[in-house]
């Protein structure tokens, strides 16, 4: 059941290099992965790595290689990526994942000049992982794109809408959702799945329906105050709220079982809902793990990063971009919001996801920094020679909200026996 899935772009016009050796295989961690390197490459040429989204579907071999593959093979770059060897929140493997990938390119085709990875959604966060952790040799660049960029912090958000929704529906009749705070049964379980909870969310709320009644209408309307979640994604985001974070809680490989989240003392800014909401607290340990499986330090060396997002993404939120901007120096960061005129996740064109690819090159190879507007300018170009299709929609003036008024902010704490630099931890104030 994958719950974010980067939508399919239509091939760049990579003028017609296609790779000429495909090696496949599968990691000791037991992640499969696909390398595509042109004909005659170099170490010289370099490796482009690629870091998909979030999916709580069976690990499969890779089919997926990006939406930029055939545009970087074009250009010269070997392509690698992996499935990943965990599902879900895979950040407590990817670090590991990363350097076998990169351990199997090497083995078979040479140690590469210099490596540049690309990631979208949760690939955002993975990618921001491999920087920091990944030991990957001479990483030079990255281009995250809709990436879960605050880290492990979202899932403070996923609980906040779980347990709001708990609040808001739990008395409606046919609406409440098994498991509260705790979770749901796996979602393979025949006795509850998708299609039960959308049922439940729509009988609360009505999102489905064009006669909603007025019970329903209120009771979404708040669900959307309190979250600022767009109507369009509730159900997406109930999903995520759902299984994804039974997902992280129970899975042996993950948390197995402890609560990292917990909303002891948050503020959601509505009297009733403050009033009524369950609270949970988090064990300290648990929390401090998942905080470690991961959230961006901000140590990125001399990495160079270009990330882009869309302004009114409804699951991975702009506000992302603004927590990651918060530990990463700014000469190491350009962010470059795409405007759009109806919610989408990763609703990137042609035009805009290369030109954030090509300024970012271009800085790599010596270039100045790019900002939004040099970014917004390059896309311009691509789609007026016809190279991509547009339009270009970077807002060089877009603000991006602080994450603290979309996740209310939790307290920190430091657990007893680690070092504070490596331990800080989102706590319940």
């Amino acid at each position: 059941m994958p719950l974010l899935v980067l939508p399919i772009l239509a091939a760049l016009h990579a003028q017609g290099a296609a790779a000429q050796t495909v090696a496949t295989g599968q990691t000791a961690s037991g992640a499969f992965y696909r390398i595509e390197v042109p004909d005659g490459w170099q170490a010289e040429d370099g490796l482009a790595l690629w870091n998909h989204g979030f999916s709580l579907d069976p690990i499969v071999p890779v089919t997926d290689m990006g939406p930029l593959a055939s545009v970087q093979l074009a250009q010269g770059y070997a392509v690698a990526a992996s499935s990943y060897s965990l599902s879900g929140w895979a950040l407590f493997q990817t670090a590991q994942d990363s350097r076998e990938l990169v351990e199997a390119f090497e083995a078979q085709f040479g140690v590469p000049d210099q490596v540049l990875i690309t990631g979208a959604s949760l690939g955002g966060i993975v990618t921001a992982q491999a920087i920091e952790q990944g030991d990957l040799g001479n990483v030079v660049g990255a281009l995250p794109f809709c990436g879960a960029m605050a880290g492990s912090r979202l899932w403070d958000g996923a609980l906040d809408l779980r347990l709001l929704y708990d609040f808001v529906c739990g008395g409606v009749l046919g609406a409440s959702i098994p498991g509260g705070a705790d979770g749901l049964p796996f979602p393979l379980d025949p006795g509850y799945d998708e299609v039960d909870m959308g049922l439940a969310v729509e009988i609360c709320a009505g999102v489905l329906t064009p006669f909603p009644t007025s019970g329903q209408q209120a009771r979404l309307a708040q669900i959307l105050s309190v979250t600022g979640i767009p109507e369009s994604f509730l159900l997406t985001d109930m999903g995520f709220a759902t299984f994804a974070l039974h997902d992280l809680v129970f899975d042996p490989a993950k948390l197995a079982g402890g609560m990292a989240m917990e909303n002891a003392g948050v503020d959601y800014g509505d009297a009733a809902v403050n009033a009524g909401i369950e609270r949970v607290v988090a064990d300290p340990v648990d929390r401090l793990e998942l905080f470690d499986q991961y959230t961006p330090s901000g140590d990125v060396g001399a990495v160079k990063i270009v990330s882009l997002h869309t302004d009114k993404d409804g699951l991975v939120i702009v506000e992302n971009q603004s927590e990651y901007a918060s530990v990463v120096p700014e000469s190491r960061l350009t962010v470059a919001i795409v405007v759009e005129d109806t919610p989408s996740h990763c609703g990137f064109n042609e035009a805009e996801l290369l030109a954030g690819w090509e300024s970012l090159r271009a800085w790599v190879a010596g270039a100045p920094q790019p900002t939004a507007t040099t970014i917004q300018s390059e896309c311009e170009t691509l789609d007026g020679d016809g190279t991509a299709a547009g339009p270009c929609r970077i807002d060089p003036g877009f603000v991006i909200p602080d994450l603290d008024g979309r996740v209310r902010p939790r307290g920190l704490i430091f657990v007893d026996g680690f070092e504070s630099g490596d331990t800080a931890a989102w706590a319940g104030g």
